[in-house]
């Protein structure tokens, strides 16, 4: 996936139910039968070494599937089916080393960086709350993001285990240096993600000639079609992404058109 450079002014709203669950105080006592939970695998096994790249940036193996995870959140959004895990994982540790609380306000994702900020909108009630990514998941079907169980509760889709949601990054953590040794985290709140430079990615190549042949095809079907060349290191792509216009809700529509087009897997990316 091609990532963006940064766009403008962060969403007040946002802002503020990001402040607001921040210190939402958490007093649902424990359910008396377990809730349904996601399906969990082994801990993740690094499929390669990354010098000093931190651990939970690292490439990673899912029975026999590797994930990359992304450098940056900037820019990410997505839609597609959450799916939330609670009582059989409370208290157990984390990809990123944490334990885990049902009742805090987390997700689990499987390639945005730890300690990145979302808003989580459901799309069929439109509750809208934001949750902090720390750990790496689902690994079931296409879902998308897998909640704590406060978090699915405050959506509503505790009882039918799953829902449609769109994600939208709104920041990430940074950790500072202090005096005498310590480190502290802040909020990096990303500009405005609803304006910028869009574009929809519909296609990811290894061969230089099949992205160029499907950007040709786009390019004859009068959209505005590149082939960008990213180079992940071990590897060189070509991906193939038609320009989205200026604001987000052009970009998803376009999005849309792509998908029922036959590109089930197209993305909006910014840059």
């Amino acid at each position: 996936m091609s990532y963006p450079k940064p766009v403008r002014k962060i969403l007040l709203p946002a802002l503020l139910l990001l402040c607001s669950t921040a210190f939402f105080g958490c007093t649902t006592k424990l359910p008396t039968s377990s809730p349904p939970a996601t399906k969990k695998p082994a801990p993740a096994k690094p499929a390669a070494k990354a010098g000093r790249i931190p651990a939970t940036q690292r490439p990673y193996q899912i029975e026999g599937k590797t994930y990359y995870p992304l450098p940056s959140a900037e820019g990410y959004s997505e839609t597609g089916t959450a799916s939330w895990y609670g009582a059989p994982f409370h208290g157990r540790k984390t990809s990123n080393g944490e334990t885990y609380n049902m009742y805090d306000w987390t997700a689990a994702h499987k390639t945005l960086p730890m300690n990145t900020r979302l808003l989580v909108e459901n799309l069929g009630n439109g509750r809208t709350t934001t949750v902090r990514i720390n750990d790496r998941g689902p690994f079931v079907g296409s879902r998308i993001i897998d909640l704590s169980y406060n978090v699915a509760k405050d959506l509503g889709i505790i009882k039918e285990g799953t829902g449609r949601v769109r994600i939208t990054a709104l920041g990430e953590a940074e950790t500072i240096q202090l005096a005498d040794n310590k480190t502290a985290t802040r909020f990096l709140p990303h500009e405005d993600f609803q304006k910028g430079d869009f574009y929809v990615q519909i296609g990811s190549f290894t061969v230089r000639g099949n992205a160029d042949r499907l950007k040709e095809k786009m390019t004859r079907e009068g959209w505005e079609a590149e082939a960008v060349l990213y180079d992940r290191g071990d590897k060189i792509f070509y991906r193939v992404q038609i320009k989205g216009g200026a604001t987000l809700t052009a970009a998803k529509k376009i999005e849309q058109t792509m998908t029922d087009a036959g590109f089930p897997g197209a993305f909006v990316v910014a840059r």
